[in-house]
């Protein structure tokens, strides 16, 4: 049967006799509804409010329509629920969901709307770190560092005995002119090369840097601040660096041997090294072609390079022979051998950093740190600083509303699709907000629990024992 609409209705035939009909007429109507969550991991780990206290408000206040948390609490949910443009809040403005969010119903001018558009938010994305004629928000890059961290700290109710500090550098790829763009001849395109530093998945550090640089640029000075900040909170834990052969670099290996941390690092192959194994890589070979399976053996040896070495180190060599050919792998470390013999350093240790690959992933796909469009090295760094904050806030509601559920390792993808985007009406009265969200919800139970477990942690924080 043809469709016929028109501007108010829409016809789709008929089901069972009914005609279906459809039309924007149901009033306050959100699709996000499940945002609420956010609000309540929020007021959990109060981190909207903490990183607002970053910024400096140097506007008229007499004329502000929109505070500084408004805006910062705008953007990381906004992110959080997939709206990675500014362009996307000139439609969330008026959405029903983002006032409650914002705890704000209506605008005190008769022009605006409870939350701020684009060239507001925009405004915020330009901030300096001192105050400008056009600039009147103004931000301390420090706290902003630093808040990553103490949310980590406190995300333990005990201090651990050891952690692992992953790194890693990424590629973000970029289509414009902006500044402090060059080629990666790597990566093949234009691009920044931002440095991660995650412990599992807490995110600690994300440092936006130009690509015409080596990839541990700038690693010891992010790992200095980030170690003296955990040890002031846990001056006795063990901390151990892992990363790949981008970082077995001289200055961190030094830093961290006078510094009591650990590192295990990947070591790039060279003739020397593979030399080191040829027995080792014969063995293998002789069983995988007597096996028809791939084969590897470890040998365990102190070594240094020619010239750019201040010692000699503890290195682990894989000697493997898969498809017909070599795959010999290298690393180095701190870790005595009665820590941890050569295998287990290889496979259990080492190779479990892949899944910050994971973590990155996240980031950058679901959370949109690579949305680095704006002009200035400076306005992408905050870019990247949001979307950094929408992770840790979407970590924290999977860590403490999905432990023990089935979604406890889901990415924050999933979560969003599961858990955030909820079809809900909104009903506004002198008394109540009624967010009635659709009865056909498939988390609708996991949802409820997850609600529940905000609000017990919620009221731990403003409660403590």
């Amino acid at each position: 049967m043809p469709t016929e609409c028109s501007a108010e209705r829409f016809d789709f035939g008929r089901v069972e006799g009914r005609a279906v009909e459809a039309a924007f007429d149901a009033g306050l109507v959100t699709s996000d509804a499940g945002a609420l969550l956010l609000s309540a991991t929020d007021r959990a780990i109060d981190l909207v409010g903490r990183f607002a206290d970053c910024f400096r408000d140097y506007r008229r206040q007499d004329l502000i329509e929109h505070a500084v948390g408004t805006l910062i609490g705008q953007r990381v949910f906004g992110i959080a629920l997939g709206y990675e443009d500014l362009n996307d809040h000139d439609g969330l403005r008026h959405d029903p969901l983002m006032a409650v969010l914002a705890g704000k119903l209506a605008a005190w001018r008769g022009d605006c709307a409870p939350v701020a558009g684009k060239s507001t938010l925009n405004r915020l994305e330009l901030s300096q770190s001192e105050p400008s004629r056009y600039h009147k928000i103004a931000y301390d890059a420090a706290a902003i560092e630093a808040l990553p961290v103490t949310l980590f700290l406190e995300a333990h109710k005990r201090p651990p005995e050891q952690i692992i500090l992953d790194l890693d550098a990424t590629d973000d790829p970029l289509h414009g002119h902006q500044e402090g763009r060059f080629f990666h001849a790597y990566y093949d395109c234009y691009c920044y090369l931002p440095l991660y530093v995650f412990c599992g998945r807490h995110l600690l550090a994300a440092k936006l840097r130009p690509s015409d640089i080596d990839a541990s640029a700038g690693s010891v000075a992010e790992v200095e601040r980030i170690v003296r900040q955990i040890r002031a909170r846990w001056p006795f834990v063990r901390i151990l660096l892992r990363a790949d052969s981008g970082f077995a670099r001289e200055a961190l290996m030094a830093w961290c041997e006078q510094n009591r941390v650990d590192y295990l690092f990947g070591l790039a192959r060279n003739t020397r090294l593979v030399a080191m194994i040829e027995e080792e890589l014969a063995a293998a070979r002789t069983m995988a072609e007597k096996t028809g399976r791939p084969a590897r053996r470890f040998k365990d040896f102190q070594w240094t390079t020619l010239g750019s070495w201040s010692r000699r180190r503890r290195v682990v060599a894989k000697a493997e022979w898969t498809q017909g050919e070599a795959n010999p792998r290298f690393v180095v470390t701190s870790l005595k051998r009665s820590e941890a013999a050569a295998r287990q350093l290889y496979e259990d240790i080492y190779c479990a950093r892949g899944d910050m690959e994971n973590r990155i992933k996240e980031c950058q796909l679901d959370l949109y740190a690579d949305r680095t469009s704006a002009a200035t090295m400076r306005a992408n760094q905050l870019r990247l600083w949001f979307a950094a904050m929408a992770y840790v806030l979407v970590c924290a509601l999977r860590r403490i509303a999905l432990a023990d559920t089935a979604f406890a390792n889901a990415t924050c993808g999933t979560i969003r699709l599961k858990f955030l985007k909820i079809g809900a009406l909104v009903r506004i009265s002198c008394r109540r907000i009624k967010i009635a969200m659709a009865s056909a919800c498939p988390a609708a139970e996991q949802w409820g629990r997850a609600a529940r477990r905000l609000a017990e942690a919620a009221n731990a924080r403003a409660s403590p024992a």
